[in-house]
């Protein structure tokens, strides 16, 4: 028989049944891109990304290393191994990138957000407000007799915690960084 054949009722794939062989399960990865800080690499950055239909689920961006005008762009997005690979190989094609680092599947990463929630309520409700943000160890940073704004930072899961506690007390309003991340140890 070629090794090339499937015999009936063989667990084997042929060479050419290479889907077989690609995992289909979407996996979220977080990627730092260290580029040089000009104008529009942030637009190339992400035309690479609506261009080929990838989605972004959290962007930051900030200069990180002033006298060598370099910025890290930090880049949460979704995709399955196959995509996520052919995401990085793309970013590092790119000439104003100089690194790209997959810290989901280089190590230990920290990763944190920082979200300010406005909360508007009277009576219990501004109270239980208080004592959730105290729980969440949220910060308050702005009061008025009909609102609070509280700052917090954590996981992208104890922010979405938050956010979920205070809708019913009153939230209108929230913004979000987006995740910040760096490598565990040196």
């Amino acid at each position: 028989m070629s090794p090339l054949n499937i015999e009936k009722g063989s667990s084997k794939h042929s060479a050419y049944d290479l889907r077989a062989s690609f995992s289909e399960v979407e996996e979220t990865h977080t990627l730092a891109v260290v580029v040089d800080n000009e104008p529009g690499v942030l637009a190339r950055v992400i035309g690479l990304f609506a261009g080929r239909g990838y989605n972004i689920d959290s962007l930051t961006v900030a200069e990180t290393d002033h006298t060598g005008h370099r910025s890290r762009i930090t880049i949460v997005t979704t995709g399955t191994p196959q995509v996520i690979e052919q995401i990085k190989a793309q970013l590092g094609r790119m000439v104003p990138v100089h690194e790209v680092h997959d810290l989901t599947v280089e190590g230990a990463a920290v990763e944190r957000e920082l979200a300010l929630f406005k909360v508007a309520g009277r009576g219990e409700a501004r109270v239980e407000a208080l004592r959730l943000a105290d729980v969440f160890r949220a910060n308050v940073v702005d009061s008025t007799l009909e609102s609070f704004v509280f700052e917090i930072t954590g996981s992208t899961q104890k922010v979405d915690a938050f956010a979920e506690l205070m809708r019913p007390l009153g939230l209108v309003e929230m913004a979000r960084t987006g995740i910040a991340a760096l490598a565990r140890g040196t």
